[in-house]
């Protein structure tokens, strides 16, 4: 649905999470599940009770969801909410942020309406609620699902407190296209590491009890391949193999679902011809048979009534049918069900036994969330606890994690130009994006934002600081650019904040070039020409192509959209207080013309083998492989890749042994819950730099010999570490039965024969291997 990108948080409760956040393996995509309210049998008997008591018209209500407050996309039409509520015929609202109207729409609920079911209240709770923290993508790239957890547990501490139980995230959808707008609400390309990052979103979001007053249930989407839009066109088709699908974009879904979350959203796209949102394989087959989900699903933003423009129903009675029959349990504003449900039942063409069970699946969310007993927010509570000082903390810590240094050459002084002196006299501010970029207007009206300009001169003293807007991010006048000009030339370094705004990417985002908008490349030419150093700020929700800058700019940082936090963050981390630690979710492309572009891709007939692909091929033998004649085939920045302060050298991989058994880690597979590990890899990781970092070590594997072509490489785990100067360290992996099972040629997930190579390493694109065998 339509992104809401403000942060939205605590209810007088002060976390209780420490900020001291441990280095870990995340779990695998197949791990133990977390328990689950939804899987308690004593849910059942009391959605009995309430099933037994419903009318045809009040089983549908249940099914029924509108937006009452400020609208995210095309209108619901509909205005008279209150006699619905009245009747029974409305199960959920959406979009209603203030308390006070929350509990007049319950209180109708509870005191009007015939059986006193609640109204669930959602929201887009995407990265926070008034407590801003990193986009999605931002929050990924600190690669610490701790972090993720955290800021989830904060912002359903915030949110509950107003009355919403329900948000519209975690987004979990692959995301290997950066025309994709929507690419910056989630945790990038890789299954793995998704994976982990879906579990933490869910685990934050619902708390240790779904019926705690401060936990909101999750909404895992958008189920599914949603990501893979043609042309990287938002709202666009899908194909995807079974195989791919079920190997690539299912599973942060899963993981989802194993950490309990109440709730999936249908998707936009079609998938394979048929639209996600009337999908009976991948929401009944998979979701509900081979994962056995028992909570809701609801539909994107009238998803349902767009079946008809999707061509596959002729008019809103037959996209309800399909829509309910598929296995889409509420019906997010298209009224279809309410209009069309009551009728298909009376005339047998929908079974009255399948509504039951979809009534049953919001009954039970409902209930799990302790609506029944507690419905109300507290008016008087909501506001007191948002931007708690715990929480403050938090977003800025995440903030400063979630900085990537992408480059960091030799400045005049001939060492990197980054971190900066405080000792500079004159430092001047550049560019559109260095000011307020916050959607939360109540943090900026109760003080809570600290700009960037505010927080460097905090750093070097106002009186030496200067600022020059430069150019808007679409526009700007020459005299504009010539006083950003004049500026930098008194100045001893420049710094230029350019990108996009938070608009230009998330929902109907997307954008065919991936440049800097406006004239941003005129000025930020027009300033690294005048030859003082120059560090740049990337502003986006995405990568950004800038083959020049990477050329001819010292010093870059991809900052994402860091939050409410993003000043603090950013000038501590260029003066050198924070040690940049945050690493790439997604593939860095040099150009558009390579996207789609992610690591974990199959390898080809023609691979380059010793081919030199940093040219143009240079004879006709270099032009028969898979690349182009124009262009690199890697990006300009590998998955995985960060930079720091210091230097980080890793050792020798090694492993425990040099043999597995594929039917020993097939029966493994059967019970993976008691599956122990069956090998270890470890390798020596040394700062070999003069100042303390963190950096992010990472597993990869790669199969060969198997039924089905397997990724050059697939991360298998990662963990964070601190190391002092000179300080080494042994960093050990331990791998299940699971890391080795592949999606084979009858589409099964097991292990096979195979020759297997491991590497540990800084990124995807580093690190010595080390080579066993998996034998029949």
């Amino acid at each position: 649905m339509t992104t809401i990108l403000p942060a939205l948080t605590c209810c007088g409760i002060c976390l209780v999470m420490s900020l001291a956040l441990p280095a870990q393996t995340p779990p695998t995509q197949s791990s133990p599940g977390q328990p689950t309210a939804l899987a308690d049998p004593s849910l059942d008997s009391r959605v009995e009770s309430i099933l037994r008591r419903m009318t045809l018209e009040e089983k549908v209500g249940q099914l029924v969801q509108y937006s009452a407050g400020q609208p995210t996309g095309p209108g619901t039409g509909r205005t008279d909410y209150d006699d619905m509520i009245a009747r029974g015929q409305l199960g959920s609202l959406f979009n209603v942020v203030d308390p006070r109207q929350i509990n007049q729409y319950q209180k109708i609920a509870m005191e009007k309406a015939r059986l006193h079911i609640p109204i669930l209240f959602g929201l887009d709770v995407i990265h926070g609620f008034k407590t801003e923290f990193p986009i999605p993508l931002g929050l990924a790239s600190t690669w610490d699902p701790s972090i993720v957890e955290k800021a989830s547990r904060v912002a359903a501490m915030e949110a509950s407190a107003s009355g919403i139980r329900w948000t519209f995230s975690p987004m979990v959808d692959i995301a290997r296209d950066a025309r994709w707008g929507r690419m910056a609400e989630g945790a990038g390309e890789d299954p793995f590491l998704g994976s982990a990052m879906a579990a933490a979103y869910v685990r934050g979001y619902q708390g240790s009890r779904l019926d705690a007053p401060d936990s909101i249930a999750a909404c895992a989407k958008h189920y599914v391949g949603y990501g893979a839009a043609e042309g990287g066109r938002d709202y666009n088709s899908t194909e995807i193999s079974e195989h791919t699908l079920r190997q690539f974009y299912l599973p942060p879904f899963h993981a989802a679902v194993e950490a309990g979350t109440a709730s999936l959203m249908s998707a936009f796209n079609s998938l394979n011809a048929v639209p996600s949102s009337a999908n009976p394989f991948t929401l009944k087959q998979v979701l509900r048979k081979e994962w056995g989900f028992r909570g809701l699903v609801v539909s994107d933003w009238s998803s349902i009534g767009e079946l008809i423009p999707h061509g596959i129903a002729a008019d809103g009675a037959a996209a309800a049918r399909k829509a309910f029959t598929a296995g889409v349990d509420m019906d997010m504003v298209s009224s279809l069900y309410h209009d069309h449900l009551p009728e298909l039942v009376r005339s047998k063409a929908v079974n009255e036994a399948a509504l039951d069970e979809d009534v049953r699946h919001v009954l039970r969310v409902k209930i799990a969330l302790g609506l029944f007993e507690h419905p109300y927010a507290d008016e008087a509570a909501s506001g007191k606890i948002w931007f708690q000082p715990e929480s403050l903390a938090l977003a800025q810590l995440a903030a400063e994690r979630s900085l990537v240094l992408l480059k960091n050459e030799a400045g005049n002084a001939g060492k990197p130009l980054l971190p900066l002196s405080k000792s500079i006299q004159n430092l001047a501010l550049i560019g559109p994006l260095a000011g307020d970029l916050s959607n939360s207007q109540a943090s900026a009206e109760n003080g809570f934002r600290t700009s960037l300009a505010t927080a460097l001169a905090r750093q070097v003293g106002q009186d030496h600081l200067s600022r020059f807007k430069g150019t808007d991010v679409l526009g700007g006048t020459d005299d504009e650019i010539s006083a950003a000009v004049a500026g930098a030339n008194k100045a001893d370094v420049a710094i230029l904040a350019l990108g996009e705004t938070p608009d230009m990417s998330g929902e109907a985002g997307s954008r065919a070039h991936l440049g800097l908008p406006g004239r941003q490349q005129e000025l930020l030419e027009a300033i690294v020409h005048t030859g003082k150093p120059v560090v740049l700020i990337l502003f986006s929700g995405r990568p950004l192509t800038l083959p020049w800058a990477f050329e001819h700019v010292p010093a870059v940082i991809a900052a994402w959209f860091p939050g409410i936090a993003s000043g603090p963050a950013l000038a501590r981390t260029l003066f050198g207080e924070v040690n940049p630690s945050g690493k790439l979710v997604v593939s860095w492309p040099r150009s558009v013309g390579q996207e789609p572009l992610y690591y974990n891709a199959l390898n080809t007939g023609r691979p380059p083998g010793n081919t030199d692909l940093t040219h143009p091929p240079a004879s006709t033998d270099q032009r028969y492989v898979s690349r182009y004649i124009d262009e690199q085939n890697t990006p300009q920045f590998p998955f995985g890749y960060g930079g720091s302060y210091t230097t980080f050298s890793y050792g020798a991989t090694k492993i425990s042994q040099q043999k597995l058994s594929a039917a020993a880690l097939n029966r493994s597979l059967s019970d993976k819950d008691k599956a122990d590990p069956v090998l270890k890899i470890e390798a020596d990781v040394s700062n070999t730099g003069s100042r303390a970092g963190d950096e992010v070590v990472q597993l990869y594997i790669a199969l060969r010999g198997t039924s089905t072509a397997q990724p050059v490489r697939a991360l298998k785990g990662f963990r964070r570490i601190t190391l002092a100067p000179g300080e080494k360290r042994t960093v050990e992996f331990e791998l299940r039965p699971e890391a080795f099972a592949i999606w084979n040629d009858r589409n099964e997930l097991a292990a096979e024969p195979s020759h297997v190579t491991l590497w540990i390493s800084p990124d995807s694109a580093h690190g010595s291997p080390a080579d066993m065998e998996i034998l029949p």
